[in-house]
């Protein structure tokens, strides 16, 4: 690996019927390893491992998450890093809900992973699967510190009028009811590395962050810190997302139990999996809507148009909040993927000094780059997200202080 064993940190994010990993070292950036496993629980399973340049994929029953970490190890160790024996610094993991409990990154122990377990109610679709990686990464690294970095942590400090939902105040008290934000791992990363770009301090920053993803948010950075996001008490809130509606009438919610007799898990699964995108188009591969969208679909058309609306309701909503803005950025697959979304999301702002500068926008480039023209008021970014590192940055951090 060229750096010894206990440079590396190993992040994990474990997800339902999958387990995405990374091996690396969080000073130098350097990526050992890294895959995913798919399928879970299902005959089909199959992992696909890349290490030193190389990729190599294994199809076999994978029945539980412990198993799946097991044929992770053996991958590992068959392509020169056997993590068991010669271990890692860290083990860091993606967490997607702290609720009120954690807000910065955590050592895990019994009574955390137990914690962990008991905000399940606020994460049903996340925890659960998050705390099953846990479980089996400390079966497998005994030794190693293990350490949860939470989704909501970055957002945890929002002020009270934006964290506060207007409906009884005991009610909310008695089940921590508040908005949380989501994917703060990723708002937090690209904010710093938009500072870093711009070659300013990020206390001086009114930023707006678009995390445009299967799910996605917006977050609104003054400073340095959050003063709002679109996800709230569970990652439905906000933006129009892949298979999720975002802002929704709550009385929607009632009216399906009413009028279409359907139960709350019904409910649940028609706005977690078969709503947003999916649930206009058909589809929730953004490739596959504008494919739709070139022959013509309406649908797909509507789709887009509906989610391009979303976009720039918060983005006028946070111009107001911060007061101005000096950055822009758009990141994860969508937003850094698609020119056409970048430019609808911010077309006929120039008054506002805001410019997307059409041959930057479509350029080939994957690297963390400005898309406006280098006058504009505004920068508009596409910065690439990492959480990854943001994570094994983060687990190395606990770890040093330790010693």
């Amino acid at each position: 690996m060229g750096e010894t064993a206990e440079d590396f940190v190993l992040v994990i994010n474990s997800g339902s019927s999958s387990i995405k990993y990374q091996l690396l070292d969080p000073e130098s950036s350097v990526v050992a390893a890294s895959g995913i496993v798919e399928r879970i629980g299902e005959d089909d399973s199959v992992i696909q491992h890349r290490a030193d340049g190389e990729s190599t994929e294994r199809r076999e029953p994978i029945a539980d998450h412990t198993a799946g970490l097991r044929l992770v190890f053996e991958m590992f160790a068959a392509t020169g890093h056997d993590l068991r024996r010669e271990g890692v610094r860290a083990v860091g993991h993606r967490v997607v809900h702290g609720g009120e409990v954690f807000y910065r990154p955590t050592l895990i122990d019994d009574d955390v992973a137990a914690a962990i377990s008991d905000l399940s109610a606020l994460a049903p679709l996340h925890n659960p699967a998050n705390l099953a990686g846990i479980e089996s990464a400390r079966a497998l690294l005994p030794d190693a510190p293990q350490v949860a970095v939470f989704d909501t942590a970055f957002f945890h400090g929002l002020p009270a009028a934006a964290k506060t939902y207007a409906i009884d105040a005991k009610v909310a008290a008695a089940h921590g009811i508040r908005k949380y934000g989501f994917h703060g791992t990723s708002h937090e990363y690209v904010s710093g590395r938009v500072a870093e770009l711009l070659g300013r301090d990020p206390g001086e920053l009114n930023q707006i962050v678009f995390h445009l993803g299967n799910g996605a948010s917006a977050s609104a950075i003054r400073g340095g810190r959050p003063v709002d996001t679109s996800m709230g008490l569970t990652p439905l809130e906000g933006l129009v997302m892949g298979t999720r509606p975002g802002d929704l009438d709550p009385g929607i919610v009632a009216h399906l139990a009413r009028s279409a007799h359907l139960d709350i898990e019904q409910i649940d699964t028609l706005l977690n999996r078969d709503s947003g995108i999916k649930g206009l188009s058909g589809v929730n591969d953004f490739r596959e809507l504008r494919r739709l969208i070139e022959t013509g679909d309406e649908a797909a058309r509507l789709a887009y148009d509906v989610y391009v609306h979303r976009l720039r309701r918060y983005l006028g909503a946070y111009l107001i909040e911060l007061g101005g803005v000096d950055a822009i950025t758009f990141t994860a697959g969508v937003g850094e993927n698609s020119p056409q979304v970048r430019a609808d999301a911010l077309a006929g702002l120039a008054r506002f000094g805001i410019e997307v500068d059409p041959a930057a926008n479509t350029a080939e480039n994957r690297a963390a780059r400005r898309i406006s023209p280098p006058d504009a008021p505004v920068a508009v970014l596409v910065v690439p997200t990492n959480e990854e590192l943001a994570i094994a940055r983060a687990a190395r951090r606990v770890v040093d202080r330790l010693d």
